[in-house]
C-alpha cells in the first residue's frame, strides 16, 4: 500500500471523522434536547445529529482545506473532475415521488394488491405494504418507497398500542427490504446508482442478477413475520378507506407519471432532468390544492450525502484498492455486508466504484454484501433515516434501539444473504 498525499490523507481523515459523527448522531439529538428549540445550540447540535449531514459537512471542510492548500483554483479543478449527476437525480426523482398524486396511487396499489389475496385484511394488507412497497422503491427509488411504505404502517397500524416485539420485527423488516427491493433496476438503490453507469450495469442485467433475488427474499422474510405476529396483527385495527384519493383528478396523476418517467429515462443527463424538474415545481405550484408539502428536507439531505460522498470518496482509492485485489469474492461479500452496518452502503459502493481492475464477480460480491446489510443500522442505507423519522415517535421518547433494531433485522439479513450468495 502506496503512502498517501496530502490531498488523500486529508480526504481520508476527514471520511473517517464523518463516519464518527454519524455514529454519534444519536448523542447529538440528545445534546440539542438540553437546549431551547430556537436557540443557535440547539440547532446546531440537531444539525449535526442528522445522518446525512456528517458527508456534507466534512466534505466542506475538506474542500476548505483543499483551497488553503492548493488554491482556489486547484480546488476548482479538481470539483470539475468529479461528477454530481447522482445526487442531483436522486433530489430530483425524490421530490416527484413525494407529491400526493404519487403516494395517493402507491397507496391505492397496495390496497388493491391487498384486497386480492386470500387472507383476512390486516394480514394481507400489512404483508402488501412490506412487499410491495419496498419493490416499489426500484421504480420511484427507495428513500420515496420508505416514506411511502412507513407512512402507511404508521397510520393504519401503529397510531395505538402495539408490542414492542412487533414494532422492532416490522421496522428490521422494512429497513432490510427497502434496501434489496430497489435492486430491480439500477437507478432507484444509492448504493447501485453510485456504480451502474460506471459499470455498464443495465435494467436487464439488474433484473438478472439482482433483482429477482430481492423480491424472492422479501417475499420469504415477510411471509414468515406475517405468520409470526399473525395473532398481534390481526388484533390491530384494520386500516380504513383512502378517502384522499378522491382528491387526486386522474390528469394530474397522469401528468406525474410522466415527470416521473422523463427523469427516469435522462437519468444520466442532468440538463435534461434539471428543466424537467423546474417544470415539474411549476405544476406542483399552479396545482397546490392537489398536493401535499414536497419532501424537501429528506431530499436535500440524501442528495447532500451523496454529494459528501463523491467529494471525499474520489481520493480513496490509495488504500481501498490493495485491500478490495486481494479479497476472495465470499470474503469481499461477506466482509460488505458487516462494514454496511457501519457506514452507509452507497459510500461502501462508491468507493469500490473508485478501483479499476475489479473482476465481475467481485463487483457483484461487493454491491450484494452492501445491500444485504443496509438494513441493519439507521445508517447502513440512505433512506433509512426517512423511515427513522417517520417511526420513532412510535417507540416513545427513547426512539429506536440501535441493538433492537440490529436484532430485528439479523434474520431478514440472513434470508438476503442466502438468496444473494446461494442462488
Amino acid at each position: 500500500m502506496d503512502s498517501p498525499n496530502f490531498i488523500e490523507g486529508t480526504a481520508t481523515l476527514c471520511f473517517i471523522l464523518a463516519l464518527a459523527q454519524t455514529f454519534m448522531s444519536k448523542r447529538f439529538q440528545h445534546w440539542s434536547r438540553s437546549y431551547p428549540g430556537s436557540s443557535k445550540r440547539h440547532l446546531f447540535l440537531h444539525s449535526m445529529g442528522e445522518v446525512e449531514v456528517a458527508f456534507g459537512a466534512w466534505a466542506c471542510i475538506f474542500l476548505l482545506l483543499y483551497t488553503l492548500a492548493k488554491g482556489g483554483e486547484g480546488v476548482t479543478r479538481y470539483l470539475g473532475g468529479l461528477h454530481f449527476t447522482e445526487p442531483a437525480f436522486v433530489l430530483a426523482i425524490m421530490l416527484i415521488s413525494s407529491t400526493r398524486p404519487v403516494l395517493v396511487l402507491a397507496e391505492k396499489g397496495i390496497r388493491s394488491l391487498a384486497g386480492s389475496l386470500p387472507f383476512k385484511k390486516p394480514l394481507a394488507y400489512y404483508a402488501t405494504a412490506l412487499t410491495a412497497g419496498p419493490l416499489l422503491g426500484s421504480f420511484i427509488t427507495e428513500p420515496a418507497a420508505m416514506a411511502v411504505t412507513a407512512l402507511l404502517l404508521k397510520r393504519h397500524f401503529f397510531e395505538g398500542k402495539v408490542q414492542p416485539k412487533l414494532l422492532y420485527a416490522t421496522t428490521g423488516l422494512l429497513f432490510v427490504n427497502i434496501s434489496i427491493g430497489g435492486t430491480l433496476t439500477p437507478f432507484a438503490a444509492p448504493p447501485i446508482l453510485m456504480v451502474a453507469g460506471k459499470w455498464d450495469w443495465d435494467l436487464g442485467f439488474m433484473l438478472a442478477h439482482f433483482g429477482w433475488k430481492g423480491a424472492l427474499a422479501c417475499l420469504v422474510s415477510t411471509a414468515i413475520v406475517t405468520f409470526q405476529f399473525r395473532k398481534e396483527i390481526l388484533r390491530l385495527s384494520p386500516p380504513p378507506r383512502a378517502g384522499e384519493a378522491k382528491r387526486v383528478p386522474p390528469w394530474l396523476t397522469g401528468l406525474h407519471l410522466v415527470f416521473l418517467a422523463g427523469t427516469v429515462a435522462a437519468g444520466q443527463h442532468l440538463p435534461v432532468f434539471a428543466v424537467l424538474l423546474l417544470a415539474f415545481l411549476a405544476l406542483v405550484k399552479l396545482t397546490e390544492e392537489h398536493q401535499s408539502p414536497l419532501l424537501v428536507k429528506n431530499a436535500a439531505l440524501v442528495a447532500l450525502f451523496l454529494a459528501g460522498l463523491v467529494v471525499l470518496g474520489a481520493p480513496q482509492r490509495w488504500w481501498l484498492e490493495p485491500i478490495l485485489l486481494d479479497l476472495a469474492d465470499l470474503t469481499l461479500f461477506l466482509g460488505a455486508a458487516a462494514l454496511t452496518a457501519f457506514t452507509d452502503n452507497a459510500a461502501l459502493t462508491y468507493l469500490g466504484s473508485q478501483v479499476p481492475g475489479l473482476t465481475a464477480s467481485s463487483k457483484y460480491a461487493l454491491v450484494a454484501g452492501s445491500v444485504v446489510g443496509g438494513g441493519l443500522t439507521v445508517i447502513a442505507n440512505a433512506p433509512n433515516p426517512v423511515g427513522y423519522g417517520i417511526l420513532k415517535d412510535v417507540f416513545g421518547k427513547e426512539g429506536i434501539s440501535p441493538l433492537g433494531l440490529f436484532l430485528a433485522a439479523l434474520p431478514p439479513t440472513l434470508v438476503a444473504a442466502v438468496c444473494f450468495w446461494f442462488l
